[in-house]
């Protein structure tokens, strides 16, 4: 059974479990534990609990050569941190995802998405996402921004998650925020500016002591601003906001300029072949099993359906969830339980918007078709504390005991902005669903004559193929190729 569109709900409950026990509980483990001390036994508890939990919301883990090569690479750095002498001291996980992301966890658990890796250009680079995530353990981050929430409770997890509809961590206030839906960004607060530098700061020490060469920190750094504004770029979007991993403070252009200066005139290996020959084969993009974003389209060949995100609103495939998002609205497509009522089904949703202290309810409900699919959908106002905001939730029943749903918050008065979305929902054909093959890595070498042209025609991409090759292989609009240089394509699986 696809792991993407289980519960919807049940994902819920378990993320607001997980961020609770973490931010709330009595003793924070790793809380005034020396920085650079080794994990303690408590910290180590602690990360095993959630390890399964992480892995679940991002998708699984991906297997074989690809992730054994990352976790040896994982597995260097850590001995490079001092947290322990043993290679075995941090579990690293190459997850199933196409999020750009990497995160760790108090207990030396560090991850690393399959779509961050892939826009990586050398072992370098690995080594130093991985190595910053390291140093945020060995800093103890987390602990101290547990104590954080702890001590102000208002302002804790605890405090957003019992806040009510649209405000802090409640489920209605994560639509108004840009949503992935995973545990771990809701289990873990926002660093600081300072422990961001010094993650990084840390990160570029490991790499100097493996003998990598520095610079790799805000090469990849660079590599992912240009993803994410070309990503924009592609989606109608004005204004870029940064991956998860490159979006925290400072603000991406300042973390390049900070490793530049940190890394200064030293040099060191890079191992670009051995990394390509590495990666080479990896999944890039959506996994087809949980669906798949074709530009402003998802479709999931599964469950055979498609629809459309509005001109201008950037999609966010998650595990659980699909996420749109624009200066307009927000809004989630996902299931949940279902009795073969839907307006019980719409009821229950708007429920858990609402949470645990908020009764949210519809003021009206209609029931509609859409594209011979029976839907029901309802509205609610509601006062965020500052402005009115509408809540929409739009559901379609797929079988008897199978619903989806849309669950959308915009201004007061422009939640029309989604209905196109509404309305495109539809049913896929057989030839559709056959259609849909995941894309891969593939590296090859540059032969006489070829030009970044030439390759780029070759990117299984309907649009924007010479772009998206210069981002994938770390080239800037004027460089050029070299015959017998090794460059990254993405070819469909099979080609």
């Amino acid at each position: 059974m696809p792991t993407k569109f289980t519960c919807r709900f049940k994902s819920m409950a378990i993320a607001g479990v997980a961020s609770l026990s973490l931010s709330a509980c009595a003793t924070v483990p790793g809380a005034g534990v020396p920085a650079g001390a080794p994990i303690t036994q408590a910290e180590a508890q602690q990360g095993a609990q959630y390890h399964p939990q992480f892995v679940q919301e991002f998708g699984g883990t991906v297997s074989g050569p690809q992730a054994q090569y990352v976790e040896r690479i994982g597995a260097r750095m850590g001995v490079e941190s001092g947290l322990g002498a043993s290679t075995d001291t941090f579990e690293v996980t190459l997850l199933n995802s196409s999020v750009n992301n990497a995160f760790a966890v108090p207990g030396g658990y560090v991850y690393v998405t399959r779509q961050l890796v892939g826009l990586m250009n050398n072992e370098a680079e690995l080594a130093g996402v991985l190595g910053h995530e390291i140093g945020h353990v060995a800093a103890r981050h987390s602990a101290r921004r547990q104590q954080t929430a702890q001590r102000n409770q208002l302002l804790g997890v605890l405090g957003q998650v019992l806040s009510g509809a649209i405000l802090g961590d409640s489920a209605l206030g994560r639509l108004g925020q840009e949503i992935s839906s995973t545990a771990p960004q809701l289990a873990t607060l926002s660093y600081s500016r300072s422990q961001e530098l010094e993650a990084d700061a840390l990160g570029i020490t490991y790499l100097e002591s493996a003998g990598y060469d520095p610079h790799a920190m805000a090469t990849v750094l660079t590599s992912l601003a240009r993803q994410n504004n070309l990503d924009a770029a592609l989606q109608g979007r004005d204004s870029a906001q940064m991956p998860a991993w490159a979006s925290t403070h400072p603000d991406p252009a300042s973390r390049v300029q900070n490793a530049l200066q940190k890394a200064g005139a030293t040099t060191g290996i890079l191992n670009r072949d051995v990394f390509l020959s590495n990666v080479d084969g990896l999944m890039y993009g959506d996994d087809p099993k949980q669906g798949v974003i074709e530009g402003r389209t998802f479709i999931h060949p599964v469950y055979r359906f498609a629809f459309t995100a509005p001109q201008g609103f950037n999609m966010l495939n998650g595990t659980s969830a699909v996420s749109i998002s624009g200066d307009s609205g927000k809004a989630q497509f996902s299931t949940g339980p279902y009795n073969g009522n839907l307006q019980t089904y719409v009821s229950q949703v708007f429920n858990a918007l609402g949470g645990d202290q908020q009764q949210l309810k519809p003021q009206n409900m209609q029931s509609t078709t859409v594209n011979g699919l029976p839907a029901v959908f309802g509205t609610a106002r509601v006062n965020n504390g500052k402005s009115n905001v509408d809540v929409v939730v739009f559901a379609y029943q797929f079988s008897n005991d199978q619903a989806f749903h849309f669950a959308a918050i915009t201004p007061a008065g422009q939640s029309g902005v989604f209905s196109p979305m509404f309305e495109s929902m539809r049913r896929i054909s057989s030839a559709e669903e056959g259609s849909v093959t995941p894309r891969r890595v593939d590296v090859v070498t540059v032969g006489r004559g070829e030009t970044v042209r030439i390759l780029a025609s070759r990117m299984a991409y309907d649009n924007a193929k010479e772009e998206r090759f210069r981002v994938l292989n770390g080239l800037s609009s004027t460089d050029t190729l070299t015959p017998g240089q090794k460059v990254k394509l993405i070819v469909r699986s099979g080609s």
